[in-house]
């Protein structure tokens, strides 16, 4: 399986009550504030009509074993 493509890193200037009010959604929503800028800056390019691709998630969860792991739980 392919490893989800690096997101791209960037420092922003932003209005102290600006970013506060982006703080409240987040907690809200229970999200970081870097979700929460990212969910609202995808909002707002759907909304002019610019199409994005879906965003990829990593996996949840504890990964698969392998099958001889699975075997040596068995005891066999």
């Amino acid at each position: 399986m392919a490893a989800p493509p690096q997101k791209k890193a960037f420092p922003l200037r932003i209005d102290p009550a600006l970013y506060a009010a982006i703080e409240r959604a987040a907690a809200g929503d229970l999200r970081s504030v870097n979700a929460e800028v990212e969910c609202l800056l995808r909002e707002a390019l759907a909304r002019r009509g610019v199409k994005l691709a879906d965003p990829v998630r990593a996996k949840r969860g504890r990964p698969p074993q392998n099958q001889t792991a699975q075997e040596d739980d068995d005891g066999e």
